[in-house]
Protein backbone atom coordinates (compact mmCIF):
# COMPACT_ATOMS: atom_id res chain seq x y z
CA UNK A 1 0.00 0.00 0.00
CA UNK A 2 1.09 3.57 -0.54
CA UNK A 3 -0.40 6.27 1.31
CA UNK A 4 0.24 10.10 0.70
CA UNK A 5 -0.56 11.74 4.17
CA UNK A 6 -1.24 15.39 4.97
CA UNK A 7 -1.73 17.38 8.23
CA UNK A 8 -4.80 19.25 7.28
CA UNK A 9 -6.87 22.19 9.04
CA UNK A 10 -9.98 20.82 7.48
CA UNK A 11 -10.60 18.60 4.24
CA UNK A 12 -13.68 17.44 2.15
CA UNK A 13 -14.58 14.96 -0.74
CA UNK A 14 -16.81 15.91 -2.94
CA UNK A 15 -18.85 13.23 -5.09
CA UNK A 16 -21.54 14.35 -7.92
CA UNK A 17 -21.94 17.48 -6.07
CA UNK A 18 -22.27 16.32 -2.76
CA UNK A 19 -20.28 16.02 0.31
CA UNK A 20 -19.14 12.05 0.98
CA UNK A 21 -17.06 13.07 3.82
CA UNK A 22 -15.38 16.14 5.54
CA UNK A 23 -12.96 16.45 8.40
CA UNK A 24 -11.46 19.35 10.87
CA UNK A 25 -7.91 19.36 11.86
CA UNK A 26 -6.47 16.06 11.16
CA UNK A 27 -4.95 13.83 8.06
CA UNK A 28 -6.15 13.13 4.80
CA UNK A 29 -4.75 10.28 3.85
CA UNK A 30 -4.52 8.87 -0.58
CA UNK A 31 -4.50 5.48 -0.06
CA UNK A 32 -2.88 3.51 -3.02
CA UNK A 33 -3.65 -0.42 -2.77
CA UNK A 34 -0.96 -2.54 -4.16
CA UNK A 35 -1.21 -6.15 -6.67
CA UNK A 36 0.15 -7.94 -4.10
CA UNK A 37 -1.04 -6.15 -0.74
CA UNK A 38 -3.02 -8.00 2.14
CA UNK A 39 -5.08 -7.27 5.20
CA UNK A 40 -1.46 -7.27 6.68
CA UNK A 41 -0.27 -3.82 4.79
CA UNK A 42 -3.87 -2.62 5.68
CA UNK A 43 -3.60 -3.19 9.12
CA UNK A 44 0.13 -1.45 9.27
CA UNK A 45 -0.80 1.19 6.95
CA UNK A 46 -4.21 1.89 9.27
CA UNK A 47 -1.61 1.46 12.49
CA UNK A 48 1.46 4.05 11.21
CA UNK A 49 -1.40 6.71 10.20
CA UNK A 50 -3.16 6.17 13.43
CA UNK A 51 0.63 6.71 15.03
CA UNK A 52 2.31 9.15 13.85
CA UNK A 53 3.52 11.58 15.72
CA UNK A 54 3.00 15.01 13.38
CA UNK A 55 0.76 17.21 15.23
CA UNK A 56 2.39 20.47 17.47
CA UNK A 57 2.58 19.80 21.13
CA UNK A 58 2.70 22.32 23.87
CA UNK A 59 6.34 22.92 22.92
CA UNK A 60 5.72 23.52 19.09
CA UNK A 61 7.14 20.48 18.55
CA UNK A 62 5.58 17.37 16.10
CA UNK A 63 5.09 15.24 19.06
CA UNK A 64 1.56 13.80 19.26
CA UNK A 65 -0.82 11.29 17.11
CA UNK A 66 -4.06 12.40 15.63
CA UNK A 67 -6.23 11.17 18.32
CA UNK A 68 -3.68 13.18 20.94
CA UNK A 69 -5.80 16.64 19.00
CA UNK A 70 -9.20 15.43 18.39
CA UNK A 71 -8.48 14.97 15.14
CA UNK A 72 -9.99 12.69 11.95
CA UNK A 73 -8.88 11.11 8.58
CA UNK A 74 -9.79 11.40 5.59
CA UNK A 75 -9.65 8.43 3.82
CA UNK A 76 -9.55 8.87 0.04
CA UNK A 77 -8.90 5.73 -2.42
CA UNK A 78 -6.42 6.34 -5.15
CA UNK A 79 -5.18 4.04 -7.25
CA UNK A 80 -3.06 6.72 -9.27
CA UNK A 81 -0.76 6.37 -6.25
CA UNK A 82 0.43 3.50 -8.53
CA UNK A 83 0.94 4.99 -11.63
CA UNK A 84 4.45 4.33 -13.30
CA UNK A 85 5.78 7.11 -15.25
CA UNK A 86 8.90 5.10 -16.36
CA UNK A 87 8.38 4.84 -20.28
CA UNK A 88 6.53 6.98 -22.53
CA UNK A 89 3.99 9.53 -21.17
CA UNK A 90 1.09 7.71 -20.04
CA UNK A 91 1.37 6.01 -17.16
CA UNK A 92 0.71 2.28 -16.66
CA UNK A 93 -1.49 1.31 -13.56
CA UNK A 94 -0.55 -2.42 -13.79
CA UNK A 95 0.72 -2.56 -10.17
CA UNK A 96 -2.41 -1.31 -9.11
CA UNK A 97 -4.77 -3.75 -7.46
CA UNK A 98 -7.86 -4.50 -9.60
CA UNK A 99 -11.11 -2.82 -7.48
CA UNK A 100 -12.38 -6.20 -6.50
CA UNK A 101 -9.05 -6.40 -4.46
CA UNK A 102 -8.54 -2.85 -3.51
CA UNK A 103 -11.73 -2.08 -1.82
CA UNK A 104 -12.00 -4.19 0.33
CA UNK A 105 -8.28 -3.54 1.86
CA UNK A 106 -9.41 0.13 1.59
CA UNK A 107 -12.58 -0.66 3.67
CA UNK A 108 -10.22 -3.13 6.36
CA UNK A 109 -8.27 0.49 6.65
CA UNK A 110 -11.07 2.50 7.12
CA UNK A 111 -12.98 -0.05 9.24
CA UNK A 112 -9.52 -0.07 11.43
CA UNK A 113 -9.16 3.68 12.24
CA UNK A 114 -12.74 3.66 13.11
CA UNK A 115 -12.37 0.87 15.55
CA UNK A 116 -9.52 2.92 17.19
CA UNK A 117 -12.06 5.45 17.56
CA UNK A 118 -11.38 8.21 15.69
CA UNK A 119 -13.83 9.68 13.17
CA UNK A 120 -13.53 9.43 9.53
CA UNK A 121 -14.61 10.54 6.16
CA UNK A 122 -13.99 8.60 2.96
CA UNK A 123 -15.09 9.38 -0.31
CA UNK A 124 -16.66 6.56 -2.65
CA UNK A 125 -14.57 3.95 -4.18
CA UNK A 126 -14.21 4.15 -8.13
CA UNK A 127 -15.80 7.47 -8.50
CA UNK A 128 -14.37 11.00 -9.50
CA UNK A 129 -13.56 12.81 -6.54
CA UNK A 130 -13.56 16.41 -5.98
CA UNK A 131 -11.01 16.65 -3.07
CA UNK A 132 -10.28 20.13 -1.07
CA UNK A 133 -7.97 20.68 1.83
CA UNK A 134 -5.96 23.14 3.97
CA UNK A 135 -2.49 21.72 4.40
CA UNK A 136 -1.46 22.52 8.03
CA UNK A 137 2.38 23.21 7.98
CA UNK A 138 2.39 21.90 5.13
CA UNK A 139 3.79 18.94 6.16
CA UNK A 140 3.04 15.91 3.75
CA UNK A 141 4.37 12.21 4.30
CA UNK A 142 4.67 9.23 2.14
CA UNK A 143 4.16 5.38 3.67
CA UNK A 144 5.09 2.38 2.07
CA UNK A 145 4.16 -0.82 3.45
CA UNK A 146 6.53 -2.50 0.90
CA UNK A 147 9.38 -1.24 3.27
CA UNK A 148 7.52 -2.83 6.20
CA UNK A 149 10.54 -5.12 7.39
CA UNK A 150 7.96 -7.35 8.99
CA UNK A 151 5.74 -7.95 6.26
CA UNK A 152 4.79 -11.43 5.84
CA UNK A 153 6.25 -13.20 2.47
CA UNK A 154 3.43 -13.44 -0.36
CA UNK A 155 5.17 -16.67 -1.81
Amino acid sequence: MLAVVQRVTSASVEVDGEITGSIDAGLVVLLGVGEDDTEHDAEWMARKCAELRIFRDDEGRMNRIVEDVGGGVLAVSQFTLFGNCTKGRRPSFTGAAPPDRAQPLYEEFVRILRERGLHVGTGVFQAMMNVSLVNDGPVTLILDSREWKGRPSTS
